[in-house]
């Protein structure tokens, strides 16, 4: 069986630390993930201390597995080390732009998301933080973060204390073109969110917000303009304070 067809978001997490060396194993599996031009650029903020996520709680809305991880870890862009490493060897860097953190942003990623793997691998529980992107300058001063740093994402890990459902994904036509994308019609859109519609966890979400379907749950509710607008700026505040802009 494919165990990654079957992998579950995990938000509950068991007393049970993580061992250092099997921390240690999966970041070095992280560091094995693809890199533009073997250049590495990330670094990840491995916090285990009470006081430290005591700060970044609110910074991700005060999700409860923050505090209840063993680990929370900040996977960031980073130019800095080796525009440090330039200056070391009178090499001109010009990594102060957004095409720069675009590709560290990327390596950022895919150091991740192959941490991940290899954590559920191991039998740990991960989920993905959507809420790095909200507040990034607080990040940047909790963490120390210096010029040419940013954060892109945050993952908490632990031993699961819950065995959820599995969540419903689009069908493969829903996401996947063939040479070159093709649009869909009407009808096609209709076909891919049927079953997303249907589920009975969804349709408790339209009645409980009082709204007519479960695309305005989405635009009323979970991710309103107002607040993308609000992050949008934010976002740009940051990466100009960080000199990617």
């Amino acid at each position: 069986m494919n165990s990654m067809k079957h992998r579950k978001t995990i938000r509950k997490y068991s007393d049970r630390p993580i061992p250092d060396d099997v921390m240690n194993e999966l970041l070095e599996t992280a560091c094995r993930a693809s890199t533009m031009g073997g250049m590495q650029l990330y670094s990840i903020i491995v916090t285990k201390d009470e006081e430290t996520k005591k700060e970044l709680s609110p910074l991700h809305f005060n999700q409860p597995m923050v505090m209840n991880a063993p680990a929370v870890l900040t996977f960031c862009a980073d130019y800095h080390r080796f525009t440090r490493w330039c200056g070391l060897r009178n090499a001109d860097a010009g990594y102060d732009n957004f095409e720069s953190f675009y590709n560290a942003m990327i390596d950022a990623l895919l150091a991740a998301q192959t941490f991940c793997n290899a954590a559920e691998e191991k039998g740990l529980g991960i989920c993905f933080l959507g809420t790095t992107s909200y507040n990034p300058n607080e990040i940047i001063d909790v963490l120390h973060l210096p010029e040419l740093v940013f954060p892109v994402t945050t993952i908490t890990v632990g031993y699961p204390a819950e065995d959820p459902a599995l969540q419903d994904r689009l069908p493969l036509q829903g996401v996947v073109h063939r040479d070159r994308y093709s649009d869909y019609t009407d009808e096609e859109i209709e076909d891919i969110y049927r079953y997303k519609e249907s589920l009975e966890v969804n349709k408790g979400f339209v009645a409980e917000n009082h709204k007519e379907n479960l695309a305005q749950v989405f635009t009323d509710v979970r991710y309103r303009r107002d607040d993308n607008e609000r992050s949008s700026q934010e976002m740009l505040k940051a990466l100009k304070r960080q000199k990617f802009i």
